[in-house]
């Protein structure tokens, strides 16, 4: 089976589970802005990673926008943020990201990364600034919240090889 792993990274926790994936499928990697939608209908399967931000995945319209381009192929979608996995917040990723159709051709998978604050880019690091003072002048932190603060400091690196374990089951698997 051809494949292919797309990827949109900005501090690097995407680009890291993309070459483990590509390496484990044999497959080809690419950074998503230099590909084209129709150079991926050659591949039988189709992955694509992207970090969230606020709930969305950077860089999926590549996917969403040109779905029918695919049709008859494996399309897997994997995010990665700092947040431990939790079923209710992957199901809101995958609601916000994909409409309830494109849900039934797109599998969507959450591994968790990581946080490097030094590695963003100037309006990234306003945005999280700006994160970061709204959490300070709450009252009661969640763990998550106080953990994302302890991360500004400190980066913080969740990635771990056997998480793509389910991904490579999926790709792998003969339906």
């Amino acid at each position: 089976m051809k494949t292919v792993v797309l990827y949109k990274s900005k501090t690097g926790f995407v680009k890291k589970y993309a070459e483990w994936i590509a390496e484990e499928l044999s497959a080809d990697i690419f950074e998503a802005s230099k590909v084209t939608s129709d150079m991926l209908t050659t591949y039988d399967v189709v992955i694509y990673g992207g970090g969230l931000y606020a709930a969305g995945i950077n860089g999926v319209k590549l996917i969403t926008q040109n779905l029918y381009k695919f049709e008859g192929k494996k399309v897997v979608v994997f995010a990665t943020g700092a947040s431990p996995c939790r079923e209710e917040a992957i199901n809101e990723v995958r609601n916000k990201n994909f409409t309830y159709e494109q849900q039934k051709h797109i599998r969507f998978f959450y591994l968790r990364g990581g946080f490097d604050y030094s590695k963003l880019k100037p309006f990234d690091k306003l945005l999280m600034t700006l994160l970061k003072w709204k959490m300070k002048r709450k009252k009661e932190l969640t763990p998550d919240e106080r953990g994302m603060l302890a991360a500004y400091d400190e980066p913080v690196d969740f990635t771990r090889k056997k998480n793509i374990d389910e991904i490579i089951s999926y790709v792998t698997s003969p339906n």
